[in-house]
């Protein structure tokens, strides 16, 4: 974390300035420290006792890839130039590999960025499940104040795949974005003189009434899909996020630690990225996943929902989002990298990941501080890491069992 916010006092120059605090260099520091920065919400973890993870040590930091198609890298000089806070590995249950960098430490909680997306989504899936929700119902149904709204017509699957046609800039570079805006409204950022902005997500919501193509035709990533779909969850249950994670998610997944949201200036908890958590219970989260929703004796999330995540159809999925994974897709706000595997992933900018291969047994977490927003070669190179990764530990079970 260098010099930022060292010292008592905290000298001036090494202060985290608020408009910037997400940013490079600053995100070394704040992405361990949000609520330090902004007000945030709790997610109890609850008082029964936390999953515990058995442990099976394995080294592979020596063993080589190719990070761009070229270069030859180990595994731990990877993690040493990628700007990893964190990294955990399990494997058939077992945590096989765990690094902390940056002043992190186990008990840190980190911002999840847009990993958040799928954390919330696996609440919808579990409330699916229950009756609650109906996918392929309109959103309309639950939220009829959206009928003025890009999302008219939309059902809450288009919401949850992404593939409504609402219009939703999400250049993170462009201050009058409305990714931008929803920076405002979420409380992450400050008003801008001469600028209309809203209040809070929700009035954001209220505002965006164009759509550029039909509904289910394409996917397009925009962050606010997230949080139409987590106030379709807080309607039906009558519930705050927060609450309503803790009771159906991180209660039951047997966390070990509370994990918080940032709230917007009503209260809202930001679904589409404002989440923070230990790096052990993020692979708690995954582990759960790779076991067909299944933790601690329980089934926690439905086991069809769970097969369905890397289901996602290539078909929808064009430039950008094919440069780095041309046989992808996107799906109940999951990452599917190759729609002929199985394994899917939660991923943020600035470098956040829980991967999850069913097909190798593998969870993989990776929480970073990243320089850039999004950056191809980085994420090409990290699924480089994974598969590494993956085949490293195939191969050496399958040597023990000779």
């Amino acid at each position: 974390m260098s010099e930022i916010m060292q010292g008592f006092p905290v000298p001036l120059d090494q202060r985290v300035p608020r408009e910037d605090w997400d940013r490079a260099p600053w995100n070394r520091w704040s992405f361990q420290h949000v609520r330090e920065i902004l007000p945030t919400a709790e997610v109890w973890c609850g008082n029964e006792a936390a999953w515990e993870l058995e442990r099976k040590e394995a080294e592979f930091g020596n063993i080589k890839f190719k990070i761009d198609g070229e270069t030859s890298i180990t595994i731990q000089e990877w993690i040493d130039t990628s700007y990893t806070d964190g990294i955990l590995v399990m494997h058939k249950g077992n945590v096989v590999f765990e690094q902390y960098h940056n002043g992190m430490t186990e008990r840190t909680q980190h911002l999840s960025q847009s990993m958040a997306k799928s954390i919330v989504a696996v609440v919808a899936g579990i409330l699916i499940g229950k009756g609650k929700l109906d996918p392929n119902e309109l959103v309309t149904t639950y939220l009829p104040e959206l009928v003025t709204t890009g999302w008219h017509g939309a059902t809450l699957q288009q919401v949850m795949d992404m593939t409504t046609g609402v219009a939703y800039n999400e250049d993170y570079s462009a201050i009058y974005s409305d990714i931008a805006l929803t920076d405002i409204a979420s409380g992450w950022k400050s008003p801008k003189p001469g600028i209309h902005s809203p209040v809070c997500i929700w009035d954001q919501l209220l505002t965006l009434t164009e759509i550029t193509r039909e509904h289910g035709a394409l996917f397009e990533y925009r962050s606010i899909e997230t949080d139409v779909m987590a106030h379709c969850l807080e309607r039906v249950t009558q519930t705050r996020l927060p609450e309503l994670l803790s009771r159906e998610l991180w209660q039951p997944l047997g966390c070990e630690e509370n994990a918080y949201f940032t709230v917007d200036p009503v209260g809202y908890a930001l679904a589409n990225g404002g989440f923070n958590a230990t790096l052990r219970d993020y692979a708690r989260f995954g582990q759960m996943l790779m076991q067909g929703g299944e933790a601690n004796g329980k089934q926690i999330v439905p086991k069809e929902w769970v097969e369905d995540l890397s289901n996602g159809d290539n078909s929808l999925f064009k430039e950008p989002y094919t440069e780095a994974v041309p046989n992808g897709a996107y799906h109940n706000q999951f990452w599917i990298p190759d729609v002929d595997k199985n394994a899917f992933a939660a991923r943020g900018v600035f470098g956040q990941m829980i991967y999850i291969d069913p097909d190798n047994k593998m969870v993989v977490v990776k929480l970073s501080s990243d320089p850039d927003f999004v950056s191809v070669p980085r994420y090409i190179g990290k699924l480089g890491a994974v598969n590494a990764i993956a085949t490293y530990l195939k191969l050496s079970e399958k040597k023990m069992n000779q």
